[in-house]
């Protein structure tokens, strides 16, 4: 059963990779260039740096991006079967070492990179992307036993929990919180037995509460936003501003007011209201669309996987890219409290980049071996 879980088509059967996608990603990555530069350049020039500064360093992992884009569509995403469980042994233990020894430094009260000169690396981008690998894998070849707690669900929660727990405690509750959902609707995907996942499920809830309590910064966050008065943070303030400044049509590329000192680091998580600001409304609903429209090409990915790997991997690179990016935009509008997640694509960074570049990678080669839509028996044809 497993061999035939985690069994290629010979290369010369592949198709070609979904070229939609990748050319909505490219324009994705080349507009991101645009907006970075835009937003970033008072700030560079503040620091005597260039107003390039910024912008020429996206640009290298841009490129970087797109070649491992390039490289990776190109590898049968079945050898990584071979090399999840070290992967993922490897991330947890780069988790672990970061938070014994503070990484690089705290950056915002958490402790969450390590720097190797002007190389920065962010283990929870690793751990996301390896746990979504890993549990693709497991979940393809346990396929028979997700009736079975043992057996087949509690090694799933054991690599879940151990990689949600160390980023918890970075801390980091926005990306622990969504890796979490993500891995709870793989685990639904595959068909996980309900009256397992819903005591867990239950159990958890008090935990987190707990950690959110036991914290003022995030209770005090979290209260702000439910009493619907979270415009008092500063930085959420502004962004809505920007947005406001922009109207319909924008107020055209470059003229962004809100970036000069006002909108704290608007190239990174909060670069959406630059957009919005200089572009306006129109802007930002294209800008959606092209992640909605990503997100539909990764559906039809998804039923044409030629296995249960492809399938869950495919599921959990569609959802983890909509993830950030729907909930980077509800957050700079005031939709969810404010957290750290970047806009895929487009904010300013290194590790987020070139993981989000590599997962794309792989959903193209999925792409390219896809079959005709994978239809699951019902439990009683199964039978």
């Amino acid at each position: 059963m497993t061999d035939q879980l985690l069994t290629s088509k010979p290369e010369n059967q592949w198709q070609q990779a979904d070229k939609l996608l990748f050319w909505a990603v490219l324009g994705l990555l080349g507009f991101g260039v645009l907006a970075v530069y835009s937003a970033s350049a008072s700030m560079a020039a503040a620091k005597e740096h260039s107003t390039e500064f910024y912008v020429f360093r996206h640009i290298a992992k841009v490129v970087a991006g797109v070649a491992v884009i390039w490289i990776l569509s190109k590898v049968d995403y079945h050898l990584y079967a071979r090399y999840s469980k070290p992967l993922m042994m490897i991330a947890v233990f780069s988790l672990f070492i970061l938070l014994v020894t503070g990484g690089s430094g705290e950056k915002k009260g958490a402790a969450r990179w390590f720097e190797f000169g002007p190389v920065s690396f962010q283990p929870s981008e690793l751990a996301k992307w390896t746990l979504i690998l890993h549990l693709s894998v497991l979940m393809s070849r346990k396929s028979e036993l997700m009736d079975d707690f043992k057996r087949g669900i509690l090694p799933l929660l054991v690599w879940i929990g151990a990689t949600v727990m160390l980023i918890a405690l970075q801390p980091n509750f926005s990306t622990a919180a969504v890796i979490s959902a993500i891995s709870v609707l793989l685990l639904f995907i595959a068909r996980a037995n309900l009256k397992f996942l819903i005591p867990v499920g239950l159990a958890v809830i008090p935990v987190a509460a707990a950690y959110v309590m036991l914290s003022p910064y995030r209770l005090k966050r979290i209260t702000m936003f439910l009493s619907g008065h979270e415009t008092v943070n500063y930085q959420l303030a502004q962004a809505i501003i920007a947005l406001g400044n922009g109207g319909f049509f924008g107020a055209g590329i470059g003229q962004s007011k809100q970036r000069d000192f006002f909108l704290p680091e608007p190239f990174n998580d909060f670069i959406l209201p630059i957009i919005g600001e200089e572009y306006g409304f129109i802007g930002v609903t294209v800008l959606l669309s092209v992640f909605v429209f990503i997100m539909i090409r990764g559906i039809k990915i998804i039923k044409r996987a030629p296995d249960l790997m492809g399938m869950y991997l495919a599921a959990g690179i569609v959802m983890t890219i909509s993830f950030y990016a729907f909930v980077n935009a509800a957050v700079t509008c005031g939709l969810f409290p404010t957290t750290g997640l970047p806009m895929p694509f487009i904010s300013y960074g290194g590790t987020s980049i070139l993981f989000t570049c590599a997962a794309v990678g792989i959903l193209l080669n999925i792409s390219k071996q896809g079959t005709e839509p994978i239809i699951v028996p019902d439990e009683e044809e199964a039978e």
